[in-house]
């Protein structure tokens, strides 16, 4: 497979994968800032900011971190290369250059995302219609991955297009656990208590994890087990364990042109999930799981380097 395309592939797939997160990050401020009782709004879209990687962006554009201009610079701020709308329309061209290696209905999936977005953008959205917006980035993205996994034949183009979803899926899903960390409560004796409870509830929620939490776990939401779900447990998919199986299993696959090169990137992506797979939660929270999850983030992006360089793009 030529160097170009399997780039291409990669990207297509991290930018569909990276709109969905950046939707779900916008509900889960929004969800956090719905039970705050204090007079503080800032600090849930402050942390979206930090949580989505723009935090010196989005301070160069000289914005305060509100609802307004939070929910502006992530979804549909065409200076931001990380925007739901840059996402989609990048995730398009992408696509297009390399149309011969999709399936008819991965390509539509992408086309048509690109076209039904200019309905959400040619004027101002209220609540109702932010929120329907945020839920057809999840289903576009959905559908895509989906006819993705069922019409595509297994071989090097499929491999890079899930190596490319789920290393993206990774990185998202540590920025979103940590988004925790970034949001103040209203006072320290809160921790524990009701605002605490529905804020991990809202991050269950929005990962679509809510169920699984209660099949695993049952009782009260505890922020140990919520780490736990979302770190180590390979029955979710959206855990960072399940997304570096997933990494290492598609890397090894490919049939890479410099077997040598590409290795160093398979062995730190089993070293990644040798450290996911076995991780003592209660260790991780000891030491730190902000810092932890810092870790995980830099790593991943390391990964992503070292996946490229591996395999010429």
């Amino acid at each position: 497979m030529l160097a170009r395309t399997a780039g291409d592939l990669f990207w297509l797939a991290r930018y569909m994968e990276r709109a969905d997160y950046v939707a779900r990050l916008l509900q889960v401020a929004g969800h956090m800032n719905a039970v705050r009782v204090d007079d503080d709004r800032s600090s849930e879209w402050e942390s979206a900011i930090v949580a989505a990687g723009c935090l010196e962006s989005f301070n160069e554009a000289g914005d305060t971190p509100d609802e307004e201009s939070v929910i502006r610079f992530l979804a549909f701020d065409r200076s931001n290369p990380s925007s739901i709308v840059n996402c989609i329309d990048t995730a398009r061209r992408n696509a297009r250059s390399v149309r011969t290696s999709l399936t008819t209905e991965m390509w539509e999936a992408v086309n048509v995302a690109s076209q039904e977005l200019g309905s959400f953008t040619e004027g101002p959205l209220d609540a109702d219609r932010l929120a329907e917006f945020l839920e057809w980035v999840k289903a576009r993205v959905g559908l895509f991955h989906g006819v993705c996994s069922n019409g595509m034949l297994r071989r090097d183009s499929f491999c890079f297009i899930r190596t490319g979803q789920f290393l993206e899926r990774a990185d998202n899903t540590a920025r979103l656990l940590d988004v925790k960390y970034h949001v103040r409560l209203p006072d320290v004796s809160d921790v524990g208590g009701v605002v605490d409870y529905y804020q991990w509830l809202a991050i269950l929620r929005v990962v679509g994890a809510r169920r699984a939490y209660r099949v695993l776990f049952k009782g009260r939401v505890q922020p140990a087990h919520v780490a736990e779900l979302l770190i180590k447990r390979t029955v979710f998919p959206r855990s960072l364990a399940f997304c570096y199986e997933q990494i290492t299993q598609h890397l090894d696959a490919i049939q890479a042109q410099d077997p040598d090169l590409a290795a160093d990137a398979r062995r730190q992506a089993h070293a990644m999930y040798a450290q996911l797979r076995f991780a003592r939660i209660e260790k991780v929270i000891e030491d730190g799981l902000h810092e932890y999850l810092t870790d995980v983030v830099d790593r991943t992006r390391d990964l992503g380097s070292e996946i490229a360089k591996g395999h010429l793009f």
